[in-house]
């Protein structure tokens, strides 16, 4: 067991921050939850960029009850709403970017959210992804049809997901958002501001679910994209979804390795500790909407057994 007490590592999950609290997607951090959550974090951690982190972790210098802030895929947002909110409190972050998405890109679940949202009357034919009609006539319908369309689509290979995701938003009565992802420029200013980029692949697949070749191109230039657009190594990897086994194997752990990152993260619950494997931190998503419930969580991870790993 792992105690609070402990030389370990809490690494938090942020995907967006908004600027207000969105009816249709409630779980999404607003930027006043994340102000007070960073509050609550730099009170009872201490806050390393998780570069430093990972190499203290392996050396055992890592101070008591430490902890990283992390984001996935490359929102706009991360730039505009939680960059001004991380340097205020003086709190490191690390962004994990998805090269294809910059500079307009859009995400697949993204495309199936803001059809949602656009939709217009009280039901969608949903046949595309292998469902029926869906219920959109309330604010709690849509999110249910979100949550059915996503977990229908999530794992279809790549190009067929698109065709079906494509099909269900051609009958949307406006065009879908361009800027929802960072561009180049806000990619710049965050890693001059002294936040960290790493790599997240190039376009989000599941890398259990593609060719070895496939997988390797997709770690390999995201790397490199994001080293041209900041000038500076990137040396940071997260596993796309990120769970162990399901969503990466041992072989991808392989490839992060051989192409000369430093350290990984996957989304495995728990904290990384002295025995964790460097290309495999485990990372938790803080969900609670108190800063009570939010340092409970905090602490009750620490408790957590070891990370399922590959």
């Amino acid at each position: 067991m792992i105690g609070p007490l402990s030389r370990c590592l809490s690494i938090l999950i942020y995907h967006r921050v908004v600027p207000e609290p969105d009816p249709l997607l409630p779980d999404l951090v607003s930027a006043r939850e994340f102000d007070w959550q960073l509050a609550v974090l730099g009170r009872w951690f201490t806050v390393l960029p998780l570069r430093e982190a990972a190499a203290r972790l392996r050396s055992g210098t890592l101070p008591v009850r430490s902890a990283c802030v992390t984001f996935d895929d490359g929102y706009a947002d991360n730039a505009t709403v939680a960059l001004p909110i991380l340097r205020r409190h003086g709190v490191p972050a690390t962004f994990f970017v998805a090269t294809a998405f910059i500079d307009g890109g859009r995400m697949w679940n993204d495309s199936v959210i803001e059809t949602i949202r656009a939709a217009r009357g009280d039901t969608l034919d949903a046949r595309c992804a292998g469902l029926d009609t869906l219920g959109i006539s309330t604010i709690g319908l849509r999110r249910q049809a979100i949550e059915k369309l996503l977990a229908a689509l999530k794992y279809l290979p790549l190009e067929e997901r698109q065709r079906r995701i494509e099909e269900l938003a051609a009958n949307t009565p406006c065009s879908l958002p361009a800027d929802l992802m960072m561009t180049s420029q806000q990619v710049r200013h965050l890693r001059a501001s002294d936040m960290e980029i790493g790599a997240h692949t190039v376009t989000h697949p599941i890398l259990a679910q593609v060719d070895p070749e496939r997988a390797d191109s997709e770690i390999r230039d995201s790397k490199h994209r994001l080293e041209a657009i900041t000038g500076n190594p990137v040396t940071l990897f997260a596993y796309p979804n990120g769970i162990p086994v399901r969503d990466y194997r041992r072989e991808h752990v392989d490839m992060v390795e051989r192409l000369g990152f430093e350290a990984a993260v996957c989304t495995a619950p728990g904290v990384a500790h002295a025995a964790s494997h460097p290309f495999q931190l485990p990372r938790f998503t803080p969900w609670d909407r108190t800063p009570a419930r939010f340092v409970l969580r905090l602490f009750h991870n620490t408790f957590r057994t070891r990370a399922e790993q590959v």
